[in-house]
């Protein structure tokens, strides 16, 4: 398929699929009269890429994921505990802000069972 195709099937610009080629994420693809053609995986690794992104990793970090697996391992536990960290904090601010909507207090700074929230959260980090 075309790299026009393949933008089209994946919902990401050519411009970001050339990007990643040049950084060595993507493999190069075969050529055809001058024109990029590639095979259905592309369409896989650029899922996984997107993902990748989502989860918060950097290119580095994801060049690091298709290197040898020593390396590999290290990498993802760190960032592992990194969004585990992140999911606890995402956690707080909901519970935060569920109970912002429910409060009646005007400073939900005074309001006592937000404080209360707030030692609990401090004791555990």
């Amino acid at each position: 398929m075309t790299i026009g195709q393949l933008a089209e099937i994946t919902n990401v610009p050519a411009s970001a699929i050339r990007f990643w080629e040049r950084h060595g994420l993507l493999p190069p693809p075969e050529r055809q009269s001058g024109q990029r053609r590639y095979p259905p995986q592309a369409a896989e690794r650029i899922v996984l890429l997107r993902k990748f992104q989502q989860a918060g990793l950097s290119l580095a970090e994801v060049r690091e994921f298709q290197q040898d697996q020593p390396r590999r391992q290290a990498m993802i536990r760190a960032k592992v505990a990194e969004i585990e960290q992140r999911m606890v904090d995402l956690d707080h601010a909901h519970q935060l802000l569920t109970h912002a909507l429910q409060c009646s207090k005007t400073d939900i700074v005074s309001c006592p069972t937000f404080r209360e929230q707030m030692a609990t959260w401090s004791r555990s980090s």
